[in-house]
């Protein structure tokens, strides 16, 4: 190659790689240097270079075959979740020209798989899931603690994810712990969720935001038990026995972090997906999956031994474990 292309070559990988480092700082700069950036390496033809040793935020489409077989093998119990995450990321990634951003609300007691989803669906949509740069993962607790920043932390968001969504348009934010969330703080983002074409110059259309709550679990495990009781399938549950209620529920709860909320008022969530209450079954399933990502030959003896671990509920029927698959790791360090 000739002198002068390798001086821009490595000029280009500079730059890039000092985007790179500062995305932990200042995504606002972040976007200007990947754009700078970009522009050389556009000029050069050498951005198929760079990526080979670093992250690009690129356009490809989502193998919903993939994320069928993660969610069938991985995830117990959640035939609704199942069908509308699968649903619902293979429709917005097959459309090229989205008129917003798409926003899923994952509700359902602890241990019910909403984290585990989330996971799934980073990995599914960038390579690196949830270590990549373009995945971004806010809890609630650690990230926006006290109510009397709820302005700061309202800020801090806006620009955040202008930042990042600017430097790759198909950035994953995914709130963790909603119900922790101070009312208000969550309705700094509306304006990105809305249908808007551009921003001050920036779409927000392709990007994808991931709610995760404990809040109407009261209400899921409601419906799940007269079902139940009425001796009727839980896979007979449908979306629309719980939807309605589900985003009524956590309008009207202080504690849901939507409370109120304009992203409920101006109908900008497009899911609320409820997690059922996990049964004795599923705790086994989930049981065997963990001896199975352990590299463990199956042991339906120890299977038994930690699903028996477990408490459940109601008093009487006791047929909801009462922590999901939360404790199932930790308990089968003792076998």
């Amino acid at each position: 190659m000739h002198p002068a292309g390798l001086f821009w070559v490595a000029a280009a990988l500079r730059l890039l790689l000092a985007a790179h480092v500062a995305a932990a700082f200042e995504p606002i700069s972040l976007g200007i240097a990947v754009g700078a950036a970009s522009a050389l390496t556009g000029y050069l033809s050498y951005r198929d270079l760079y990526c080979r040793f670093a992250e690009c935020c690129r356009e490809q489409p989502l193998n919903a075959s993939a994320l069928k077989l993660n969610l069938e093998e991985k995830l117990f119990g959640q035939h609704l979740a199942t069908e509308v995450i699968l649903k619902a990321l293979t429709g917005f990634k097959n459309n090229k020209n989205p008129k917003k951003p798409l926003t899923l609300s994952l509700h359902g007691w602890a241990g019910t798989g909403k984290n585990l989803v989330s996971q799934i669906a980073a990995e599914n949509l960038h390579p690196k899931g949830l270590k990549s740069n373009f995945v971004h993962l806010f809890v609630s607790t650690l990230h926006f603690p006290h109510e009397q920043h709820i302005k700061l932390y309202q800020d801090q968001l806006q620009r955040w994810i202008r930042g990042n969504v600017s430097a790759c348009a198909s950035s994953v934010f995914i709130f963790d712990e909603m119900d922790k969330l101070h009312p208000g703080v969550i309705d700094a983002i509306k304006p990105f969720l809305d249908y808007y074409e551009q921003i001050d110059g920036v779409s927000y259309r392709k990007a994808i935001f991931i709610f995760l709550s404990n809040a109407g679990g009261d209400l899921i495990t409601k419906t799940a038990l007269d079902f139940w009781r009425a001796g009727r399938r839980r896979e007979g549950i449908q979306l629309k026995d719980l939807e309605p209620a589900l985003s009524v529920g956590v309008f009207n709860n202080k504690h849901s972090g939507l409370w109120h909320s304009g992203l409920i008022d101006r109908n900008l969530i497009d899911y609320f997906i409820p997690f059922l209450p996990l049964e004795y079954s599923h705790v086994k399933m989930c049981v065997r999956a963990e001896m199975k990502a352990r590299g463990s030959a199956i042991d339906e003896d120890v299977v038994t031994r930690v699903a028996e671990e477990m408490t459940f509920f109601p008093k009487d029927e006791k047929i909801y474990s009462d922590k999901g698959c939360k404790t199932v790791q930790s308990r089968l360090d003792f076998h």
